[in-house]
């Protein structure tokens, strides 16, 4: 048997979700920083880095609204975040030279939202080929940039205001 260590996952896998409250709220709450990993955030939205990435460059938008549907949005704060999301999709192919890009939603426990109860869209960059055989044989998946080296990367591209 392989074993991987991956002790940054500790904290995750053993304490409480959202300890003191939910995390995406949070979002709102303080200025954009490396150790929020808030890139933007404005009246309606908010885009932050994931802290367990899938890629280099995995972003979430997040409405405001503490809500776990779409129908929970109005429909400003949708249209909103469809243009956060495209904002996303522009930079990750400019700065990451995506060949391609994930987005993703998932409403509930039951579609594999990882926090349910706040709707959010993953937004990821991928490239021709970046399934290998360690993602494929290792079940492990390699992540060359650190958070702080992506937020750097990230955080000056974006405007006072997505539109």
């Amino acid at each position: 048997m392989r074993f991987v260590f991956s002790p940054w996952r500790l904290d995750y896998v053993t304490s409480k979700k959202c300890p003191d409250g939910c995390v995406f709220c949070q979002a709102f709450e303080r200025e954009p920083s490396p150790d929020n990993l808030v890139l933007y955030r404005d009246e309606r939205l908010a885009v932050m880095l994931n802290r367990y990435p899938y890629t280099n460059g995995h972003m979430m938008v997040i409405p405001r609204p503490h809500v776990d549907t779409l129908t929970g949005l109005e429909a400003g704060t949708r249209a909103a975040s469809a243009e956060a999301i495209t904002f996303c999709e522009a930079l990750l192919r400019r700065l990451y030279h995506a060949h391609g890009v994930n987005v993703g939603l998932n409403l509930g426990d039951a579609a594999g939202a990882g926090i349910a109860e706040h709707l959010h869209w993953h937004i990821l960059p991928r490239w021709n080929g970046d399934t290998n055989f360690v993602t494929l044989i290792g079940e492990t998946r390699v992540i060359p940039e650190d958070l702080s080296s992506t937020f750097a990367r990230l955080r000056p591209e974006f405007p006072d205001r997505i539109e």
